[in-house]
């Protein structure tokens, strides 16, 4: 069993998603008698936290809606230290932190009070990745990932503007569902309201969500869960190419002339590795024409009979 302060803290947690849980069920989870469910709910009520009983055979427990929940407990400096670091993991591919940290972040915001949250954005703000981006890797706006994780978590209606893959912008209200980060993606699995049925937004095509205020009873998903629904999907689509070429130039003029769409790391003063993640073959082919260097393709093979294709149609004319 575990210690009285991690259990309680584990009873917040579930609390927190303003479900209602049943007694029996609560205890369940936490490995703990109905008895000793009780005096926790109890030390929560001491701490603050407003938890509602339904008594008789079928009672159980409920956090307060609406409710304001005791400020967090941390000095300026661990609150903006903590923030930062979680918004920095939510952006991580590593398997399980990025999902954890937008979960623990979306409830770190909420009750932070609005001193420190001014604190939090403005760093967050001013401050610039000095990283080369990757192309199969778009920076994500942790603000846009809590504001949708809320959405989620509450039942709550949402408006966002989309551009789709082919640059078309559009607005839209949905229903959230669940965040599913996939690969080096996040993908938003809701209810489309326009559609009237389900899709899967890219988070990163994902701009200015706010919540609309309307609750409602989340709909029958036509899958197994969110995961199962986003890789369903993808599935469907053309899988990209992961291209990996060594070129016969500095790596500062090949970044000048990629720019954004590539990654490029230097061999040495006279040699690069670039890679570039595309569905079609013909952008890469381009984008190589343009540095205007020789280069060896290190992959993947079908670039090599792309290139020969082109070669040829060149010659020809």
């Amino acid at each position: 069993m575990a210690n009285t302060s991690s259990r309680t803290l584990r009873l917040l947690s579930l609390l927190q998603t303003h479900r209602y849980w049943p007694g029996t069920e609560l205890a369940e989870r936490l490995g703990v008698s109905p008895r000793t469910l009780r005096r926790d709910i109890d030390r929560l009520r001491e701490l603050g936290y407003p938890v509602e009983a339904q008594r008789g055979v079928d009672g159980g427990y409920q956090l307060a809606a609406g409710a304001s929940l005791p400020p967090l407990v941390v000095d300026d400096e661990e609150a903006v230290a903590l923030t930062v670091g979680l918004q920095t993991a939510a952006q991580s591919s590593v398997d399980g932190i990025a999902e954890s940290s937008v979960r623990v972040l979306a409830k770190v915001v909420q009750v932070m009070p609005a001193r420190l949250r001014r604190r939090v954005e403005a760093l967050r703000e001013m401050t610039v990745p000095g990283g080369w981006p990757a192309a199969s890797a778009p920076r994500i706006d942790p603000g846009v990932l809590t504001t949708i994780a809320l959405a989620c978590r509450d039942n709550e209606r949402i408006r966002f503007a989309y551009t789709d893959a082919g640059g078309r912008e559009s607005a839209r209200e949905a229903e959230p569902l669940r965040l599913v980060p996939l690969g080096r993606q996040w993908y938003l699995v809701a209810y489309d309201l326009t559609r009237h049925d389900w899709r899967s937004f890219r988070v990163d095509r994902v701009a200015d969500p706010e919540g609309t205020g309307a609750r409602f009873r989340p709909r029958e998903l036509p899958a197994t869960d969110a995961g199962e629904f986003v890789r369903n999907a993808l599935g469907a689509l053309p899988r990209p190419h992961e291209v990996e070429v060594v070129v016969e130039i500095a790596a500062a003029v090949a970044r000048a002339r990629i720019g954004r769409w590539g990654t490029v790391e230097e061999v040495d003063a006279d040699h690069c590795r670039v890679r570039m993640t595309s569905v079609s073959l013909d952008w890469p082919t381009l984008a190589l024409g343009s540095l205007g260097a020789g280069f060896r393709v290190v992959g993947p093979p079908e670039l090599r009979d792309h290139l020969r294709e082109w070669a040829g149609r060149f010659s020809r004319a």
